[in-house]
């Protein structure tokens, strides 16, 4: 009888130790809620994706491209948006890449679509380009009057100096297809595979691209610059890195804001050194105010019905967060949470 006694009790204890580690495990899988949303949802009148946004000198005065020749202008720093519509013809264009120097303007598009605006955006220009341009314009920065660097889905990266007239290449091979490509602010970039398998880097000066293997099993979904150079990365599976100094390959342990997001995360970007910013799939926006140490979430967000592609800050007091089908987050500071956890 005390035999059968202990081997039930010893049950019962094994049934109440399992339970609690697996409740544990629940409650380490969901990242804790951030304390208040400072995020306004914005539907356009559009069923477009958005790709890329970006403002004159006067941060008041932006424009929003996307899918469909989407092509958004605010006066009112994105608070409202009207739509523009540039005759291109019967071509069925994508749009994705805007840039500003102060008035004059850049829009790069697919499949083979460059456009130039020297008056904030009231006359577009289209910039011929050579059909023997190696793959699609990918995204376009302005640099200075007249000067934009312009790279394409396989790498090739051009630069000109005289609005677009003439155009330098600045490598002389292709990375193959890329799944992304980022510029870092010196002028750096980083390119994903298509297939995400390994990424590779250009930096002013060289004549190649440099190929780095992934340094784990998950492929790579994304890949950017902080401000100081540092390198990020987003892997399948909702994991990021981020390296601890200027080298390519100098990466840190992986990091898993939220074990539950297994169908992974689409972007990064920051609003200031500290605040970290995550956005993917369903809604999903998290961050990060210790450098990617703790990680908080926004509920609120997660009810709108949209993937998160892309996070925008042209300035720590103005975000945005592109979605699809018309789909846009504004950042409102006035609305940013003092203590980012909820009060217990």
């Amino acid at each position: 009888m005390e035999l059968k006694m202990n081997l039930l009790f010893n049950k019962l204890k094994q049934f109440i130790i399992t339970i609690t580690v697996g409740l544990l495990c629940v409650s380490c899988a969901f990242a804790p809620s951030l304390s208040s949303n400072p995020w306004e949802t914005i539907t356009l009148d559009t069923d477009a994706t958005f790709a890329d946004v970006a403002f004159t000198d006067d941060q008041s005065h932006g424009w929003l491209v996307g899918t469909k020749a989407a092509l958004f202008e605010t006066l009112d720093g994105g608070n409202t948006w009207q739509e523009k519509i540039i005759d291109l013809g019967e071509e069925k264009i994508t749009f994705n890449g805007v840039s500003f120097y102060g008035e004059e303007g850049w829009i790069s598009g697919e499949p083979s679509i460059l456009l130039h605006t020297v008056d904030g955006g009231q006359n577009w220009e289209r910039i011929p380009l050579s059909d023997q341009l190696p793959g699609l314009p990918y995204g376009i920065t302005a640099i200075a009057p007249e000067t934009a660097e312009m790279v394409t889905n396989l790498g090739a990266i051009y630069k000109t100096s005289d609005g677009g007239k003439t155009w330098k290449a600045l490598v002389e091979g292709a990375v193959g297809v890329a799944r992304n490509v980022s510029r870092s602010p010196s002028g750096k970039y980083v390119a994903v595979s298509a297939r995400g398998n390994f990424y590779s880097t250009w930096v002013p000066g060289d004549t190649e691209w440099t190929p780095h293997l992934r340094n784990s099993s998950r492929r790579l979904q994304n890949m950017g610059f902080f401000d100081d150079e540092r390198l990020w990365l987003i892997a399948r599976g909702g994991q990021i890195q981020l390296t601890s100094s200027k080298d390519f390959e100098d990466w840190e342990e992986a990091i898993n804001p939220e074990y539950s997001t297994s169908w992974g995360f689409l972007d990064l970007a920051t609003r200031n050194e500290e605040e970290v910013w995550l956005a993917g799939g369903s809604g999903n926006l998290l961050v990060s105010n210790d450098e990617g140490l703790t990680w908080f979430k926004d509920r609120e967000v997660e009810d709108v019905p949209s993937n998160l592609y892309r996070i925008v800050f042209p300035n720590p007091d103005q975000g945005f967060v592109l979605g699809q089908q018309g789909i846009l987050l504004k950042y409102n500071p006035d609305k940013a949470p003092v203590n980012f956890g909820e009060e217990a």
